[in-house]
């Protein structure tokens, strides 16, 4: 079992004052999960991407190539924060902000960004920042959406889940949209690793795609799965076909498919100056839940 680290954080408002004072921060463990897995719940949304990877492999870190640390006693947790090539606060008020700020700002940038709740990431940049230095971009605004019924608009019937032989045929558009949204490419140091990410996520059944002539002209994936949501991620339509439609019918059939097989509500965020993008989602029939922000290194 990981050893405590140690860090003095207050817990929630509902604590007592002399838990405030010595509730610790402290790499938890695969004893911790139960207690995780409860505050996870309460963050069926912007825990996400968290409670999928522990779900799948629990909170060891042989297991994960990440640290979770964590905030409040054994038994209730109060905040978490996952750190390896995210940086993801879960449930983090100010005083944990702080606390796992001082922790993470004690050692150099490992994390590739800062994504989760805008109240939590923000604040933890602020004070990551003296230590960590230059980032490239920080998305303030990022509205995170969901919905829960079928689209109320007719889904492209010829969006379906992508073949595994059709993984090249998918692989550009992949990396076309990672570059036009994040500003690098997914494939400036060899694109091994990004295939591999493309062809497993056709495999898993979470890669749709529209077809015309042999080439995507829409694709979005789940990027994300748990028991309460799957997260869309990767929506992109080629740009010469833009602005005829294919985006919304195309995200109407994702949210059919993913409803009917996957998930109970559908999940995604979205830049707040993205304007297109947001009228495609309200057309689908997502509303908003809450505010995302990233910060990229």
């Amino acid at each position: 079992m990981e050893n405590p680290t140690v860090l003095s954080c207050p817990p929630g408002a509902s604590g007592s004052l002399e838990d405030m004072l010595t509730a610790p921060v402290r790499l938890l463990g695969d004893t911790d999960r139960a207690a995780v897995e409860r505050l996870l719940d309460l963050e069926p949304y912007t825990g996400a991407q968290v409670a999928e990877r522990i779900a799948a492999a629990g909170l060891s870190r042989r297991r994960q190539d990440a640290r979770i640390f964590g905030c409040g006693n054994r038994s209730e947790l109060d905040a978490l924060c996952w750190l390896g090539a995210n940086l993801i606060p879960v449930h983090v008020g100010p005083a944990a902000v702080a606390a796992f700020a001082d922790l993470i700002g004690s050692e150099g940038r490992i994390c590739s960004s800062i994504v989760g709740d805008a109240t939590a990431v923000l604040p933890l940049w602020e004070r990551l920042c003296p230590a960590w230095g230059y980032a490239r971009d920080v998305r303030e605004c990022q509205p995170l959406l969901v919905a829960d019924a079928p689209a109320p608009v007719t889904a492209d019937p010829e969006v379906r889940l992508v073949r595994p032989d059709e993984v090249d045929l998918l692989y550009p558009a992949s990396v076309a949209m990672y570059t036009e949204e994040v500003g690098v490419s997914p494939v400036i140091d060899g694109d091994t690793g990004y295939r591999d990410r493309v062809r497993d996520l056709i495999r898993s059944g979470r890669a749709y795609a529209r077809f015309i002539d042999g080439q995507v002209v829409f694709k979005a994936e789940l990027a994300v799965i748990t028991r309460h949501t799957a997260q869309v991620q990767g929506v992109w339509t080629a740009p010469e076909w833009r602005g005829r439609g294919l985006a919304t019918a195309g995200m109407a059939a994702v949210v059919r498919d993913a409803l009917r097989r996957v998930a109970p509500t559908v999940t995604l965020y979205v830049n707040d100056f993205n304007e297109a993008a947001r009228r495609v989602y309200a057309h689908c029939g997502f509303r908003r839940v809450g505010t995302f922000a990233t910060v990229l290194f």
